[in-house]
């Protein structure tokens, strides 16, 4: 009995505990405070936006190049000779007027070949006269010899009549024959002569035309031991002085017109295509000639513009022409845009005369397109933009680009203009989702500079 109850008592000892431990936690489980509640809010994204502008667009394009002279001349010396004298301003950078006389080359071989020639005209001219002369005289004899022949040829026959009966001897006969016959030689010498004289005038008309022909060629030679400016010009570097011979064909100088200063810029296709208007667009292709290059862009205006740190100028130019050949590797065309008269528009301290090797900006600018939409590049991915609805919430539009200018492109379709247009990166992007819409009216104002008439080169 005793040992049953030592083992009650010990079990009881082992059971309450683990009770008191199951009573304690199930009290902590149903007394325990429950986790702070709150209430769901939706998050918003804050985004740049700007009101997608419809502006009256004037397309543009910019290229690249050197100035470079209009026209070059350089000096070679046609005919050989000293130098007696040259132009006080021969010097590399003098501006010269057209027609000034830079140098003289001693005339003296070239004066007495023209004098030797003259001479020799005036000899044959002399034999020419001479021969009229002689034709003349011989005409005249020949109608007298031919009228002795005729007296002869009677005479002679009167003497064969008279033989015949016995009236003269045979001697008389033969003598009056002999007569004849000298008269006939007479009358066919002259006749020779005078067909002759034909061949001998054209042989002097001949010696004539290679006597005149040298003498204008030895005038031509005198007058190249003047060398003129054939234009108002700039020199460039030249070595010549006074005293120093001269070969035919050497090299002298270079000289840049200053009538014209052309630039060479080259455009890609496109940039070109977009100045145009939709008419005119299919009219254009790479490989036109110049006129009817020039007639497609005769309403594009050129801007050259030269920046040189904080100090600019520009010039208002015309399109010259198109060069002949696309560029191989960039597959860009070359245009080539003309300023007239450059030196004449200078205005010292603001404008320098546009002169060669300044590596200048082009701009072509084509006529206005009016309410066009235009948008940063970075707000179109993939021919889609994002916009806020009315409520301010995201979504996608999708739009077709007509071109991209710049930094912005040009929308043909899908905006109206005036929709709220997400201009920064709203990745990650969910259709639908609340906007805190910040404008960027700085970004809006570019776009419109960039765009507009009469803006973007100031």
């Amino acid at each position: 009995m005793r040992s049953f109850m030592y083992r009650f008592f010990r079990r009881v000892l082992l059971v309450v505990p683990i009770g008191l431990a199951l009573a304690v936690s199930a009290y902590l489980v149903m007394h325990r405070a429950g986790p702070d509640t709150q209430s769901e809010e939706e998050s918003v994204r804050t985004l740049r936006v700007i009101e997608a502008p419809l502006v009256d667009l004037v397309p543009r394009a910019t290229g690249y190049g050197l100035a470079g002279p209009g026209q070059v001349w350089e000096a070679v010396a046609e005919v050989k000779g000293t130098v007696l004298t040259v132009h006080p301003r021969l010097d590399s950078g003098e501006m010269i007027e057209a027609q000034s006389v830079l140098l003289h080359i001693d005339p003296s071989e070239y004066e007495l070949a023209v004098a030797r020639l003259e001479a020799g005209i005036e000899e044959t001219q002399a034999k020419i006269s001479e021969l009229s002369e002689e034709k003349a005289n011989a005409q005249q004899l020949l109608s007298i010899e031919r009228r002795s022949l005729e007296l002869a040829k009677k005479s002679l026959e009167r003497k064969r009549t008279a033989l015949k009966k016995n009236a003269v001897t045979p001697y008389e006969v033969d003598r009056e024959e002999r007569d004849f016959l000298q008269q006939q030689q007479q009358v066919r010498q002259l006749e020779n002569t005078l067909a002759l004289i034909p061949s001998r005038q054209k042989t002097l008309q001949a010696a004539l035309a290679v006597n005149r022909a040298n003498l204008e060629q030895a005038r031509i030679d005198l007058g190249k031991t003047t060398i003129k400016a054939p234009f108002q010009c700039r020199l460039a570097e030249l070595d010549i002085e006074e005293g120093q011979f001269l070969r035919a064909g050497q090299s002298l100088f270079k000289a840049h017109g200053t009538g014209v200063t052309e630039i060479e810029a080259r455009f890609r296709p496109e940039q070109l295509r977009n100045l145009l208007s939709r008419q005119k667009r299919g009219r254009f292709q790479p490989g036109l000639g110049t006129d009817t290059f020039k007639q497609l862009f005769q309403d594009v205006d050129v801007l050259i513009r030269l920046d040189s740190g904080e100090w600019a100028a520009q010039w208002q130019a015309r399109i010259d022409r198109i060069r002949e050949s696309v560029d191989a590797k960039t597959r860009e065309m070359k245009v080539v845009a003309a300023v007239d008269r450059p030196y004449e528009k200078a205005i010292p301290g603001l404008r320098p005369p546009l002169t060669a090797g300044m590596f200048c900006r082009v701009t072509l600018s084509g006529p206005v397109q009016p309410e066009r939409i235009v948008l940063p590049r970075t707000a179109v991915q993939e021919g889609t933009v994002f916009i806020l609805d009315q409520q301010q919430r995201l979504r996608k539009q999708q739009v077709t680009v007509d071109f991209a200018q710049s930094d912005f492109v040009v929308i043909q379709s899908g905006l109206s203009g005036g929709e709220t247009v997400v201009v920064s990166d709203p990745s990650p992007a969910i259709a639908g989702m609340k906007v805190s819409a910040v404008a960027d009216e700085g970004l809006r104002q570019r776009l419109l500079t960039l765009s507009q008439a009469g803006k973007a080169d100031q």
